[in-house]
């Protein structure tokens, strides 16, 4: 059986532009991405710890090290520059070795979108070993 499991997370990051004329999508700092494991184009999912949104969307990779976090075109209406988020996404993995062994990448983020930390977290599966 094939199980859908959290695979990465930019934890914390802040809103730097909201851009509603624009093409669909959210774009991120090409650094933020590859810390996280993530491609342009691919499906995420957005929390907004400030007013609870929760929308999919997909990626556009900004330039590295510019700490961008835009919102574009509906998803501009889901927050407003400032606004703290999570950008998650998720992967499709077999029972047995693959979720034994599955470690999502967690990338904390300070208030200008720089990585503090990346970690990996096994705690879920502590019940399998």
């Amino acid at each position: 059986m094939k199980r859908i499991l959290f695979k990465s997370k930019v934890h914390r990051a802040t809103v730097t532009q909201a851009e509603l004329y624009y093409e669909g999508s959210l774009t991120l700092d090409g650094d933020l991405m590859r810390a996280a494991d993530m491609l342009p184009y691919e499906k995420i999912a957005v929390v907004n710890n400030n007013n609870g949104e929760r929308f999919e969307t997909y990626l556009i990779e900004g330039p590295a090290g510019s700490g961008v976090v835009c919102l574009n075109g509906a998803a501009a209406r889901k927050g407003s520059v400032g606004d703290e988020i999570i950008i998650i996404t998720y992967g499709e993995y077999e029972d047995g070795e693959d979720l034994r062994y599955h470690q999502p990448t967690i990338v904390q983020v300070d208030k200008s979108n720089k990585i503090k930390s990346i970690s990996t977290s096994t705690k879920a599966f502590s019940m399998m070993n």
